[in-house]
């Protein structure tokens, strides 16, 4: 009953991992992306470990919900996995997932469960947002 929740970016993917029953999510971490396109041997290792039904994939829209130049990229990244992992997919819109992921990170800074140095974790914390989102309201 897992789900594999993804915050594309063009130098960072976080992944976190939802669980259907539960309606839950937790941030497992940062995938690096860049020229060469992303680290699919770490993402591979989530897809192993973890082995989700449905894979998601953030889109990231304007606030009026029209797509932008980073919806492209989410767009190519989410063709790429159901390419290679040939899993459902959804994409799921993050219009404020940021603002979100955000807050949440601030929040685990003052209680201690993160340090200022594990900054880029916000985009896997990201993913969580965008993995509950969608456990919240599956399509």
């Amino acid at each position: 009953m897992n789900v594999l929740g993804f915050d594309y970016g063009s130098r960072h993917i976080g992944v976190a991992l939802g669980n259907r029953l539960t309606g839950t999510a937790r941030p497992l971490g940062v995938a690096t992306n860049g020229s060469s396109g992303p680290d699919w041997e770490r993402i591979e290792q989530w897809i192993r470990d973890w082995q989700p039904e449905v894979l998601l994939v953030g889109l990231p829209l304007t606030l009026d919900g029209q797509e932008q130049s980073a919806s492209r990229g989410a767009r190519a990244f989410a063709a790429a996995l159901i390419k290679r992992y040939t899993l459902p997919l959804h994409l799921v819109d993050e219009r404020r997932s940021s603002i979100e992921a955000a807050r949440r990170f601030a929040q685990r800074r003052a209680a201690g469960v993160a340090k200022k140095k594990h900054a880029a974790d916000i985009d896997a914390v990201a993913a969580e947002v965008i993995t509950e989102t969608w456990l919240a309201y599956p399509t």
